[in-house]
């Protein structure tokens, strides 16, 4: 493809970067739609977020996937922020109005949920309480979902219990909130146990956790994707539960904002995921 003055462009603000899919995905998109159009990594450091969000206009950027560590800082550099972005605390799409505005969404919730539907249709969450490791910017978008479902219960565990404390004060609802060593004791009961942590992720400690506790009926679902098969999903899957794993959500996130920067409505599919997955 040849770009030009007027190929719309967009792309993925991160710092690190060079481990974000998100080019792939969109890249995928743009060549199964026929569109002409770039998306593109943007490594950005914390302390030129905002000079980079303010410099999307100028150069001509359509908007922007926000990922680790901008989701949350980003908050204060926009124009306009969505009440669902205002509520989880965080963005991760951000679009270029035609005047240069910027304005701030949050999908992540969407995606999440979106992403459990379609791999684990049989979960119901009037079934019993939820479990969710950490408490960072993913975890507000799950629980803020989670909340939305009138879930019974989330028990909810961090490494560090203060951050799990703000968490439940700013969002309110039915959250109980754990002690970590607790972990395993926690799974009693449960019928969904979602883990937003990196632990267990490529370069990361692994999550140290006996699934013992958990019924035949609970969903593991782990929104680490590097590895794909990490450690908690394949001991769910030898202990024969239900998993789902967290490039579905990637996906499911990343719809609106491609929809909204190049005008067309993208679709999951079998072949986007292999062609994620085999691309070098």
């Amino acid at each position: 493809m040849t770009l030009t003055s007027h190929t719309p462009l967009a792309g993925v603000m991160g710092w690190p970067i060079s481990h974000s899919l998100s080019p792939r995905v969109h890249s995928y998109w743009l060549k199964e739609n026929g569109l002409d159009g770039a998306y593109v990594p943007l490594p950005v450091s914390p302390d030129n977020l905002e000079h980079a969000l303010r410099a999307l206009p100028k150069l001509g950027f359509r908007g922007v996937n926000l990922t680790v560590p901008h989701k949350e800082r980003a908050l204060s550099f926009l124009d306009y922020v969505s009440d669902v972005a205002a509520r989880i605390g965080a963005v991760n799409t951000v679009f270029v109005s035609q005047d240069g505005a910027l304005s701030g969404t949050n999908t992540d919730a969407f995606g999440f949920l979106e992403n459990l539907r379609r791999n684990a249709p049989q979960w119901n969450e009037a079934r019993g309480p939820v479990v969710v490791l950490g408490a960072g910017g993913a975890a507000r978008a799950v629980v803020a979902a989670l909340l939305d479902l009138d879930v019974v219960e989330i028990r909810l565990l961090n490494r560090t219990k203060e951050k799990a404390d703000a968490l439940a004060e700013s969002l309110g609802g039915p959250i109980n909130i754990i002690d970590w060593s607790e972990r395993e004791d926690a799974l009693d009961g449960s019928t969904l146990l979602l883990n937003t942590t990196t632990l267990g992720m490529v370069g990361q400690p692994r999550l140290e956790l006996s699934l013992a506790a958990l019924t035949k009926m609970a969903v593991v679902y782990d929104l680490v994707y590097a590895p794909l098969e990490t450690e908690l999903l394949s001991t769910a899957r030898s202990l024969g539960l239900s998993t789902v794993d967290g490039l579905g959500m990637l996906f499911y996130q990343a719809a609106p904002g491609f929809e909204g920067w190049f005008g067309v409505q993208p679709v999951v599919t079998d072949g986007l995921r292999d062609s994620v997955l085999s691309t070098p």
